[in-house]
């Protein structure tokens, strides 16, 4: 096998985390860039940890001398500052990829489709964002484009819904509807219960992509794929799951207050962005994995039931853990 290197963006985030190990896998040499190395590096010793800031661009592009794949996978905390800083951070990226000749992975969302786009997402679905974080991801995935178009950088779009998965402690799931480290006593969830919502386990929505850069000669210059996972119709469902793999049929399924949400946002920014995405969980968005499975011949996956209890376990929440 020869042994291939990545940079990681992001390695202390969710999907960075999840991606990282799943190449280390398959035999991938991994670095990570991080502003404070020293505070981080145990979380996943076999990586190479670099002091440096995905801002600076010179930091970015000298991490990645030598690599043949880039995983951008960081973001500004708590949805602080996405104008600010996302697509200054892309660029940086960007510019690596053009030295080292590395093909950009990035881990995709919904939020580039309006809440109006349709029940069934595929790759080919137009792209109308109805949120300023969409508008930002539709530019990301379009200055991308423009780059491989132009500049000759290889792109690797791989688009999931919600995050589940010990990985995932910013994510919906182990934000809102559980509190890590406390047994559970109720859940909270965040959408209407009769309507669908996509969930990605993060170990296979990672395996996933290990398994397509591990096939680089067969994928697009810009190409992109859709992850399908967990579809749970109705929504409620996924927490219906959770009391089941947690032996607690008794536990309460809360509501997510979208009203304070509202009523906040106008004077705190966090809650305004979150308000502005209210809409998906009010309308089912299940993603279309026809190509992906026609390329891989089978998607990642976990059986639910083991996955839910491995994440509310790994996250202390399951009483006497």
């Amino acid at each position: 096998m020869i042994e291939k290197t990545a940079l990681i963006l992001g390695a202390t985030g969710g999907s960075g985390y999840a991606v990282a190990r799943a190449l280390l896998a398959q035999g991938w040499r991994i670095r990570a860039l991080h502003r404070r190395p020293e505070e981080v590096c145990s979380l996943i010793p076999e990586v190479v940890w670099i002091k440096g800031d995905a801002m600076d661009t010179a930091s970015v592009v000298a991490a990645a001398e030598g690599v043949c794949l880039i995983f951008h996978g960081v973001n500004p905390p708590g949805y602080k500052n996405w104008r600010k800083l996302v697509l200054p951070m892309l660029e940086s990226t960007i510019a690596a990829a053009r030295e080292s000749g590395a093909r950009i992975v990035l881990p995709g969302t919904i939020y580039n489709y309006g809440i109006d786009a349709g029940s069934l997402l595929n790759e080919a679905t137009v792209q109308k964002p109805t949120t300023r974080k969409g508008a930002i991801r539709v530019a990301m995935e379009e200055r991308l484009r423009d780059a491989s178009e132009k500049d000759g950088v290889k792109v690797l779009i791989v688009r999931a819904g919600d995050f589940i998965g010990v990985e995932g402690k910013g994510a919906w799931f182990s934000q809102v509807m559980v509190k890590p480290g406390k047994p559970l006593r109720s859940l909270t969830y965040p959408g209407r219960p009769d309507v669908g919502h996509a969930w990605a386990y993060l170990p296979d929505f990672a395996k996933t992509i290990a398994q397509l850069v591990a096939i680089e000669d067969d994928l697009a210059p810009f190409d992109s794929y859709h992850f399908r996972g967990y579809w749970f119709d109705p929504g409620i469902g996924i927490a219906e799951q959770v009391r089941s793999v947690a032996g607690r049929s008794d536990l309460p399924i809360r509501s997510f207050p979208w009203w304070a949400i509202k009523l906040l946002s106008p004077i705190v920014p966090f809650c305004r962005e979150v308000s502005e995405i209210s809409g998906f969980w009010k309308n089912g968005m299940c993603l279309d994995n026809t190509k992906l499975v026609a390329t891989l011949g089978a998607e990642p996956h976990t059986p639910v039931a083991q996955a839910l209890r491995d994440t509310i376990e790994g996250l202390g929440c399951l009483p006497g853990r």
